[in-house]
C-alpha cells in the first residue's frame, strides 16, 4: 500500500501529521461497529483499524479500532474535536498511509494487498479527495485546476474542460472560469477543489471539511451537492465536518474523539 504521494507536504488543521497527498495516486471488546444493512457489498469497509504517529517521546493513538461500514449511495459524516483523528482516517481510507492493525476494504478488496500502481489508480480513478486547503495551482485559471485530475487520467484537454465546466456552472462558479486562485476568494477556491474532484466522477469522495470556507448558504448547498451525488451515482460519501448543521444533511452522522467512534 502506498503510503505517501508526489506533491510535498500539506498540513491540515485536524491532524498535525497528515502526509503529502494527491489528486492522482484491536478495539476493546464490544467496541461499537457504526453501520447500516446493505444490499450486495459495502463501497468502503473498515474492520478494526488502528493508526498511531510516533515522536517527541510519545505515542499518538489517532485512530483506535475504528470499524466502519459505507454503502453505495450513502454520506456519512464524520465530525469532532480538532484532532481527533479524522483526517487521519481519511488519509487511511485513500491508501495513503497504512493502518498499523486492521482492515480496509474497497468493494471487497484489501487495500494492503494493492501494488503501487493498483494504489495510484485507485486514488486517481475511484477517490475523490477533497483536501482541506485545495491544492489548487496557482496562476492557472479555475476550468484547467478543475480540470486537473481528469488530464492525469489521460483524457484529452478538450474533453476534460468540457467535463469540468458544468460542474464549476453547478457549484456557482460560472463567472469565474477564467479567473486564478490568487484572484478567488477562499470560499471560491473551495468550490474549484470540489468542482475538479465531481468532474472525475469518483464512486468514493473523501472530504476533508469541504464547507470550512463557505458561509451556511453555500455550505448547505455544497452538503447537499454532494448527498444527491451519492444517491444519483451509488457512490459513497464519508464527509469530515466540524458543522453539525452539515453532519445532519448526511444519511448518518458519527462522533469521532480521541480515535474512537461514538
Amino acid at each position: 500500500m502506498r503510503q505517501s504521494a508526489a506533491d510535498g507536504p500539506q498540513p491540515a488543521a485536524d491532524d498535525a501529521h497528515m502526509p503529502a497527498a494527491d489528486d492522482a495516486q484491536p478495539a476493546a471488546d464490544g467496541a461499537r461497529t457504526p453501520e447500516i444493512e446493505v444490499g450486495g457489498r459495502p463501497m468502503l469497509e473498515l474492520e478494526q483499524v488502528v493508526k498511531s504517529y510516533h515522536g517527541a517521546g510519545e505515542d499518538v493513538r489517532a485512530v483506535d479500532g475504528v470499524s466502519l461500514r459505507l454503502a453505495p449511495g450513502e454520506m456519512v459524516a464524520l465530525h469532532g474535536p480538532s484532532g481527533s483523528g479524522k483526517t487521519t482516517l481519511l488519509l487511511l481510507a485513500a491508501a495513503l498511509l497504512a493502518p498499523e492493525r486492521g482492515t480496509i476494504r474497497f468493494q471487497g478488496r484489501d487495500l494492503a494487498s494493492f501494488s503501487e500502481a493498483q494504489s495510484s489508480e485507485y486514488l486517481l480513478r475511484h477517490v475523490g479527495f477533497v483536501y482541506q486547503h485545495f491544492r489548487l495551482m496557482p496562476r492557472v485559471s479555475a476550468l484547467q485546476n478543475a480540470s486537473r485530475k481528469l488530464l492525469m487520467s489521460g483524457v484529452s484537454m478538450r474533453e476534460a474542460q468540457a467535463r469540468a465546466t458544468p460542474w464549476l456552472q453547478r457549484v456557482g462558479l460560472s463567472e469565474r472560469l477564467d479567473r486564478t486562485p490568487e484572484k478567488l476568494s477562499g470560499g471560491e477556491r473551495q468550490r474549484v477543489a470540489i468542482a475538479r474532484v465531481l468532474a472525475a466522477e469518483p464512486t468514493l469522495i473523501l472530504a476533508d471539511e469541504p464547507t470550512g470556507n463557505l458561509d451556511s448558504a453555500r455550505s448547505r448547498e455544497i452538503v447537499q451537492l454532494l448527498g444527491s451525488i451519492a444517491h444519483e451515482r451509488q457512490a459513497a460519501v464519508l464527509l469530515v465536518t466540524h458543522d453539525l448543521d452539515a453532519a445532519a444533511l448526511a444519511d448518518r452522522s458519527l462522533t469521532l474523539h480521541d480515535g474512537k467512534l461514538r
